[in-house]
């Protein structure tokens, strides 16, 4: 028993080290190829059926097309008895409403429609479901340090990025399991001084087109941990 005590022991002992030893850029490979091990996110082309639940809130249905290759994006969200349209086709940009593709600006104004709001569901589904492969993106700046952290009773390697100016100023950070490189929570802030932002947790798995995706993501305030919702993948 006492060499395969010893030879377990240097294991673990040696694993700990490569995990101490990691810089951000070999995490990030790590965390992607625990996520997307056939590198399919490039080439992705899929639906995602989503459901977000907030507080005192009737649930919002959205069914997401995401076709990267084709330049496709589509998202038709529906609560209650409203539905929203959105695609963006090669930058091109159509809105429905309710079915209708003609609504005054009052309409508009009230339930939020433009194109603005087009790209910006686009940016949002597509950088969230595709992390951390998005982490791969122009504009991120990967810092070189990885620490390790306990966060909700549990320690992980942490990778922090920021990004162009061009892109964005927010900071964000990734937790990562340690031994498996599976993303399991991300944090971001405006303004870390001041404590303010949020951090979300991420719960099971779908494999969608072969990737590893959070089937529910659990949104909280950094300052008040204040619970805001949960989209759940289904």
């Amino acid at each position: 028993m006492k060499p395969y005590i010893l030879s377990l022991t240097f294991i673990l002992l040696y694993s700990t080290t490569i995990s101490q030893n990691l810089t951000g850029a070999q995490l990030l490979d790590k965390a992607i190829e625990y996520h997307d091990p056939n590198h399919n996110w490039e080439s992705f082309n899929g639906e995602l059926l989503v459901t977000m639940e907030t507080p005192n809130n009737l649930n919002r249905d959205s069914k997401i097309v995401i076709n990267l290759p084709e330049d496709y994006f589509y998202v038709n969200a529906v609560r209650d008895t409203l539905s929203t349209e959105y695609t963006l086709d090669k930058g091109n940009c159509n809105i429905k409403f309710c079915g209708k593709s003609e609504f005054d600006d009052a309409t508009a104004k009230t339930h939020r429609l433009s194109c603005e709001r087009a790209n910006m569901y686009k940016n949002y589904y597509t950088y969230l479901y595709g992390l951390p492969m998005k982490l791969k993106d122009n504009g991120t700046i990967i810092h070189g340090k990885v620490e390790r952290k306990t966060f909700k009773g549990k320690e992980y390697l942490v990778l922090k990025a920021t990004y162009d100016e061009t892109v964005g100023s927010d900071t964000w950070y990734f937790y990562f399991d340690p031994e498996t490189y599976a993303m399991e929570v991300y944090q971001f802030f405006h303004d870390e001084a001041k404590n303010d932002g949020e951090y979300i947790l991420l719960t099971e798995e779908e494999i969608i087109n072969g990737i590893k995706m959070p089937k529910n993501r659990a949104w909280y305030t950094n300052k008040e941990n204040k619970y805001l919702g949960t989209d759940r993948l289904k």
